[in-house]
């Protein structure tokens, strides 16, 4: 068997500016002195006349951002999410999101999954400090193939757009030919009929293996692939937990605020629905191997499983779910 091929979002985001910039010569990148590390490089070397490195100030480079917009340009300002969305936060909201102008972020290095840097560097708060910016689209994509359809989309968008992306190398999942990204509808990667997993960015490869250990319990899990935060797709989430009667959200984000609050807030109103947040606690993160503190914060694969599996059981009466386990022939004596 061959092995899964692996790639940091990150990565495709610089390779997918360079071929959108060859396309297109009204697209220019910005970077806050960090072109090694959110791959602008590759954009930089391929078009050094169009890549303006700002320095270390990411609220400045927001605004300049912002003021190319105005003359015609596609501008991507680029940064560490932590300082994207955190740092320049006045600038991104009064400089881009109020005017709605049509300036794209791209915030690399987000989550627990920066590694060493530590938690001053984990930024598990973007996504929800950009929810609240009228009018601003946010996209995760899944892996490379996502990652690059969704730079090529965000360009052909008009309108400021927030696209989140990862230090750490993930399996390339959507590398099939009938692969289709639209801004703002998510992908039903697997159907399933007792439990829908909703989960956005790396946690959508780590959903599908918990979803293959719950089958080998007897637990169908449905998988969505939410890539568009903000506009939700509630069309699909609706009728998924209407479908299965119950909606588990993955992210590598505080539960707080992300992923897991939009598809609250749309269950609450369309579709009251128990629901279970996997993600980040309310805590901050810590330092250590971006794949060691998946594990330790429960969001890798078998992690995700096992809170799945401990919340199913809590959701049903004991003598109900050990009687269905039974007949499934799955309770060992």
């Amino acid at each position: 068997m061959s092995e899964v091929k692996k790639i940091a979002t990150r990565e495709s985001y610089g390779n997918a500016l360079a071929e959108l910039g060859a396309e297109n010569p009204d697209i220019v990148v910005l970077d806050a002195d960090l072109a090694g590390a959110t791959k602008t490089g590759i954009f930089k070397k391929a078009f050094p006349d169009r890549h303006i490195d700002c320095g270390i100030a990411e609220g400045n480079m927001m605004s300049v951002a912002a003021g190319l917009s105005t003359a015609g340009k596609i501008p991507f300002a680029s940064t560490f999410a932590m300082f994207a969305a955190g740092r320049a936060f006045e600038q991104v909201r009064n400089s881009i999101g109020y005017p709605h102008m049509n300036v794209k972020i791209g915030a690399t290095h987000a989550g627990i999954s920066v590694g060493e840097d530590g938690a001053t560097h984990q930024c598990n708060e973007d996504v929800a400090l950009m929810r609240t910016i009228p009018g601003m689209t946010i996209i995760v994509p899944a892996d490379d193939v996502e990652a690059r359809a969704a730079v090529k989309a965000a360009a052909e968008y008009v309108g400021p757009v927030y696209l989140r992306f990862g230090r750490l190398a993930v399996p390339v999942i959507n590398d099939n030919a009938d692969y289709k990204f639209e801004i703002g509808k998510g992908i039903t990667l697997r159907e399933g009929t007792d439990v829908t997993i909703i989960a956005s960015g790396l946690e959508v490869s780590e959903s599908l293996e918990a979803a293959k250990l719950l089958e080998a319990d007897g637990i169908s899990a449905e998988v969505i692939n939410i890539h568009t935060i903000k506009p939700l797709d509630v069309e699909l989430v609706v009728a998924s937990a209407k479908k299965t009667g119950k909606v588990v959200t993955v992210e590598e984000h505080s539960i707080i605020g992300g992923l897991g609050g939009a598809v609250a807030e749309a269950l609450s109103e369309n579709a009251p629905t128990k629901m279970l947040r996997i993600g980040v606690e309310d805590r901050f993160g810590e330092s250590g191997p971006a794949k060691v503190l998946l594990e330790k914060f429960g969001l890798d694969g078998k992690g995700i499983y096992g809170k799945i599996k401990a919340w199913m059981k809590s959701c049903i009466p004991a003598r109900a779910f050990y009687i269905r386990i039974r007949s499934q022939n799955l309770l060992h004596s």
